[in-house]
């Protein structure tokens, strides 16, 4: 397709938008697969080992158990061959791939090579970077000695969308986790090779990209929601076609490129400037030391966050 369509949306269903991080634009798209007996294949955290999987969905439920944000990079493991087999045994059917831009791009590589890339829908994510799975891990190993963890939400909506928080249950108990929110959006764990990410760019080779769509107060501030509002850009005329057949279930409204315009549909997110410092900190005293020293609020850290309200 010439030409990128930009759309603002969120589903009708407010029960579906409370549970999803932004709009709901993935349940919605998902859904479009699943009702037609499809599979979905996308992320979800395993709570044994303390890690995203990517794992094949072939219903709603398992499908949201994927749903959210995920501050995490994901593990692929056999998912790809479990794909590939699922697409030979229903040779009618179609599979929809959700990820982000670079795991897009090894799934669709691998269906060429096996003939199967016109069954592929594929959905990225606008990505702030994948973060250092160790940090994550030892981080929530640290917090099960309280108590078994359950119901992980990186972005819990209940104070709103643009305030929302990151909790777990532990031992049934809601906790915050905004100690490692902080690290993460401070750009601090941020895997090296995501500061270079050439997948960072408004036109992509997916049929849809989805993700947050900040600032609309500004563009289009009677359609302000802060249960939350999803970015939808679509690339292809699939992409077209499907959303069509999906925006009778949604509230939309069309966009530009300008308004929607965010860091990371233009760029790489750049690595921090004392990220050496905390990697070097985490090695010598631990990560209850670096969730402390780096994950706390401080007067300098919501003044510098202002800051950047502000500026563009």
């Amino acid at each position: 397709m010439e030409n990128t369509l930009v759309y603002a949306c969120r589903v009708q269903d407010r029960e579906v938008l409370r549970r999803s991080s932004s709009g709901g634009a993935f349940t919605a798209i998902s859904d479009a697969f699943l009702e037609k007996g499809c599979a979905v294949l996308c992320a979800r955290y395993n709570y044994e080992e303390h890690r995203t999987e990517v794992k094949l969905a072939l219903t709603k439920e398992e499908r949201d158990a994927s749903s959210g944000s995920m501050y995490m990079q994901s593990y692929a493991l056999d998912s790809w061959k479990e794909a590939l087999s699922w697409l030979k045994e229903n040779p009618d059917r179609k599979l929809m791939f959700a990820g982000l831009g670079c795991q897009a791009a090894g799934f669709m590589q691998f269906m060429k090579m096996n003939g199967m890339s016109e069954r592929i829908f594929t959905v990225d994510i606008i990505c702030h970077g994948a973060p250092s799975p160790e940090i994550w891990a030892e981080y929530a190993r640290s917090l099960e000695k309280g108590g078994k963890l359950s119901k992980l939400n990186f972005r819990n909506k209940k104070t709103g969308w643009s305030k929302s928080v990151g909790t777990v249950c532990r031992g049934g108990e809601e906790i915050s986790i905004s100690q490692y929110r902080r690290i993460y959006t401070d750009r601090y764990t941020i895997r090296p090779s995501c500061h270079s990410c050439p997948y960072t760019r408004m036109d992509r080779d997916t049929d849809i990209t989805i993700g947050d769509f900040w600032h609309m107060e500004e563009s289009m501030p009677d359609f302000v929601d802060e249960m939350g509002t999803s970015l939808v850009l679509i690339h292809t005329e699939r992409g077209k076609e499907l959303f069509d057949e999906i925006k009778e279930n949604m509230d939309y409204r069309e966009s530009n490129t300008t308004d929607c315009w965010q860091l990371n549909l233009q760029e790489p997110t750049k690595p921090s400037v004392i990220r050496h410092k905390f990697w070097r900190d985490y090695k010598k005293h631990g990560i209850d030391y670096v969730m402390e020293h780096y994950g706390s609020v401080t007067f300098l850290h919501r003044a510098r966050r202002k800051i950047q309200k502000i500026l563009p």
